[in-house]
């Protein structure tokens, strides 16, 4: 199996450099990329596994580049990289399909920590387990079947987009059904102790679940427990 591929996109050259040297000597294969159209002109050709996003970047903001990841299915996990420590410019990330959101200064240590919790999160969620045709599927509610290592989900025989959390998060409740969760134990199942989001983050994954997949707003997917969390019925 070859490394696991990080790009970096930073504009500031001290710190692309600083970041690539710790995560090469983790073990990372890494590429650089100084602006949003630069990342945007190399992905597909690096394949990248990870993107370490600058949210200030000279042509576009990372939240721009953060969007049109998600909105061209690029389906690969970002971590954030912002001198912001405003909590409204965290769950914007969160909400446009970033992963995790680190606040500058940062150790670099810490950066390798994060990115190492998220590829463990994303190796626990495909699941180790598997049936006779070689694929783990949950069936939910009828209408909607979860395959696990293929981390895709379909509903009434069409295959629906998740951003990796929203999969995390589905994943998780229908592996735990009828358990109500509070928000800060779906934070901590889901996205890992330390992540430096707060418990909105969980109501904003939920509501995008729900938009996807309910069809019937008065027997949703996912159930608001009103004072404590959610559950999957």
């Amino acid at each position: 199996m070859g490394k696991q591929r990080i790009m970096i996109v930073e504009d500031e050259p001290a710190i692309a450099e600083l970041l690539a040297y710790r995560l090469e000597k983790e073990g990372y294969d890494v590429v650089s990329a100084a602006t949003g159209t630069e990342a945007i002109t190399n992905r597909h050709a690096h394949q990248p596994d990870l993107m370490l996003l600058d949210v200030m970047l000279p042509d576009m903001s990372g939240f721009d580049l953060c969007r049109f990841a998600s909105q061209h299915n690029w389906n690969i996990p970002i971590i954030m990289l912002t001198a912001k420590s405003d909590i409204v410019d965290k769950l914007l990330g969160i909400e446009l399909g970033a992963d995790d959101y680190i606040t500058k200064p940062f150790d670099v240590r810490e950066v390798a920590v994060r990115i190492k919790a998220v590829f463990r999160r994303i190796d626990q969620a495909k699941g180790h387990s598997s049936r006779s045709d070689g694929m783990q599927k949950i069936a939910v509610n009828g209408q909607i079947e979860i395959v696990k290592e293929q981390r895709s989900v379909i509903k009434n025989g069409e295959k629906i987009e998740l951003k990796n959390k929203e999969f995390d998060l589905l994943l998780f409740f229908a592996e735990h059904k009828s358990i109500v969760f509070t928000r800060s134990q779906l934070l901590d199942q889901v996205w890992g102790y330390s992540f430096a989001g707060d418990t909105r983050t969980v109501d904003i994954h939920v509501q995008r679940l729900r938009r996807k997949l309910d069809n019937d707003k008065e027997l949703s997917l996912i159930e608001t427990v009103f004072g404590v969390g959610y559950r999957m019925p």
